[in-house]
């Protein structure tokens, strides 16, 4: 008895060691990414303002291969979106708003995830030749031990593919 009081004891005492643990850690996650491409402000907008046009260099636009895409018509602009339903997940993109000298602001709805506020920013150089462009998600996580701990390593997780999708993204617009 005395060492399954001592069990139960050590498992509550655990458990508040690493919910208090967790109020350390922020309660947004933030994952961010940017370059530069060497194509116009135009050109790059119009691959990241039609979500048809994103399965060319998004690394989510397909997260399940065996999904069936479901496009709004116009598939571009504030209030455009795609969906998606496989075997794996489902969920949906809506932007946000859509702005040819800014970006494109959107929000991402996995079913079982928390939603992620999303936006790629754009700012042509001086010259007007190449583009800025910076891109990032943000997930507000909540109090749950869990979900903090998988927010402090969301940068590790997804930004890689963040960047491989900025890396496509510039091959696209450059041509090559």
């Amino acid at each position: 008895m005395r060492i399954v009081k001592l069990l139960v004891t050590s498992l509550v005492v655990f458990g508040v060691f690493i919910f208090l643990l967790s109020l350390v850690f922020p309660s947004t996650a933030v994952v961010e990414r940017s370059g530069v491409i060497n194509a116009p402000i135009d050109t790059v907008y119009a691959y990241i303002s039609n979500l048809k046009a994103w399965g060319q260099w998004n690394p989510w636009t397909r997260p399940d291969s065996t999904a069936a895409l479901v496009y709004s018509d116009p598939a571009s602009g504030a209030g455009a979106w795609y969906s998606w339903d496989g075997k794996n997940n489902s969920g949906k993109v809506t932007v946000l708003n859509s702005d040819p000298a800014k970006g494109v602001h959107y929000l991402l709805d996995i079913k079982g995830v928390r939603p992620v506020n999303s936006g790629i920013e754009l700012k042509a150089t001086a010259d007007g030749k190449a583009t800025a462009i910076f891109w990032h998600m943000e997930v507000k996580l909540g109090m749950l031990p869990w979900w903090k701990l998988r927010g402090f390593v969301s940068d590790r997780i997804y930004g890689p593919a963040m960047a491989s999708g900025l890396t496509k993204l510039s091959r696209v617009c450059e041509g090559q």
